[in-house]
This record gives structure tokens, C-alpha cells and sequence, in this order.
């Protein structure tokens, strides 16, 4: 079995975010980047599901050589190979179009994607990859079996949660969910030696459309300051959540 796992390279969640160039663009001074956890679980799925049936983990990021440092965690953790497409990630339909090409290149089974990355929470790379790919798809995925080559797969609607059946290849974006947190494999000293020597691929981006761009960032506005409203004050507390909240 062939399997590629799309990975994310994402600010550490702890990380203080600024802008620069009038909020034009993200400052990257003194972030300390990661795997977007969402392709973290799927990375440790694909790992499970190779040591159940044998084949190849290979890792896929599109993004500069700044990303390598994560490529190489993802290699650490287990994955086989690497191959970095060398392109800014800025729009959604480009970096699937990057993937795809990869894909249609190696023909993998199974494509595994987060339901979307950390930083711009777009949301939109595994619908496209796999429209472009036409393949099933199936997004939000939270458990995934593979018998031969039909795959049983679960995923969460409003209200619960849904099981699925389709035929390989597939495309799927994964969540929390896909395997457990305490699944979750950290790099050991092994891993990290055995990552120095795997194979990473460098690969030119190829000809696509970017359909959008970034005008410019702004931060949230700050948290307000608590009002205490006494205990038995429900008048007030009434009044507040309806003129000034407005939750009421």
C-alpha cells in the first residue's frame, strides 16, 4: 500500500503572532514552526496502517526550504520518503494542484490531508485535491480501515457521526479523532539519525492558477475587562447581556 500524507508546516499554537508591511504579511521573527497537528494524526494513521499491511509512508509539503526542518520531524517520527514541492503556499487551489501532480505522478491509495491547517484554517486543500484527482472524498475523518482495497471510514456530522464505505485510491482530510492524542508518535534518537539519510525530494512547482490573495491581516480586537455583577443583582445582569453583550 501507497500512502502520501499531505503535511502543513504552522506556527507553534503558543507562538505570539504579528504582521508586517502595513499587515501584508505574516512575521516569521522569532516563530517557532511545526507539523499542523491535524496531518500529525493523519501521519501517525498512515504509520498504523503500514505496519497492519505493509508498503510506504511518503511525506508531501509544498512550500519553501524554510519547511525542511518539519519535513525532517515528519521523517523522524516513521514516514519512508519526502518530497517538498518548491513553491510559497499562498492560495488553496495552487497547493492542490501541486499535490495532485505528485499524486497522479506516483499513484498512491491513499492520500491523507488535515481537514485543514492551523494558520488560515481555509479548509480547502483536500476538497480541491481530490475534485482535481476525482476521487472519493471524505472530510472531517475520525477513524479509517482498509481491508484489500475498499476502505471503511467514519466521520463526524452535526449530531454525530457517519460511516462510510469507498474503494480505493481516496482522498481524505483527518481530525483529532483519527487516532487518539496519546497515539501521537514523538521522534526518538533513532528516528531522528535514521531521518538524516531518507530521501527528500525537491521537485519545481508546476504551472497553476492562484485564484486568491492576501489584501491584508488584522489581529483581533483585545478581550474587555470582566464586569462583576452581584449575585442577587439579575436585573442588572439582564440588562447588561441585552444592551451591551447582546446575547439576549
Amino acid at each position: 500500500m501507497k500512502i502520501l500524507v499531505c503535511i502543513s508546516h504552522v506556527p507553534d499554537t503558543t507562538a505570539k503572532i504579528n504582521f508586517k508591511d502595513n499587515n501584508t504579511a505574516f512575521d516569521t521573527d522569532g516563530v517557532s514552526f511545526v507539523i499542523n497537528p491535524y496531518d500529525e494524526f493523519g501521519l501517525t494513521k498512515a504509520l498504523f496502517l503500514k505496519e497492519k499491511h505493509g508498503g510506504t509512508v511518503t511525506v508531501c509539503h509544498v512550500g519553501p526550504a524554510s519547511a525542511e526542518p518539519t519535513i525532517r520531524k515528519a521523517l523522524a517520527i516513521g514516514a519512508d520518503d519526502a518530497i517538498r514541492v518548491d513553491a510559497e503556499p499562498t492560495d488553496g487551489f495552487f497547493v492542490a494542484s501541486q499535490l495532485a501532480a505528485i499524486v497522479k505522478e506516483n499513484q498512491y491509495d491513499v492520500v491523507i490531508c488535515g481537514q485543514e491547517s492551523i494558520d488560515y484554517n481555509g479548509g480547502q486543500v483536500p476538497g480541491m485535491l481530490a475534485a482535481l484527482l476525482d476521487l472519493p472524498f471524505v472530510n472531517a475523518c475520525v477513524g479509517l480501515e482498509v481491508e484489500g482495497t475498499n476502505a471503511t471510514l467514519e466521520r463526524e456530522i452535526d449530531g454525530g457521526k457517519e460511516k462510510l464505505t469507498a474503494s480505493l485510491p481516496l482522498v481524505l482530510g483527518g481530525k483529532k479523532g483519527l487516532v487518539e492524542e496519546s497515539d501521537l508518535r514523538i521522534p526518538n534518537m533513532r528516528g531522528i539519525m535514521m531521518a538524516r539519510s531518507k530521501k527528500l525530494e525537491v521537485k519545481p512547482a508546476t504551472d497553476a492558477a492562484k485564484h486568491t490573495a492576501v489584501a491584508q491581516f488584522e489581529k483581533p480586537q483585545p478581550k474587555a475587562p470582566v464586569k462583576m455583577i452581584a449575585a442577587d443583582n439579575v436585573e442588572e445582569l439582564v440588562n447588561l447581556l441585552h444592551t451591551e453583550a447582546k446575547v439576549i
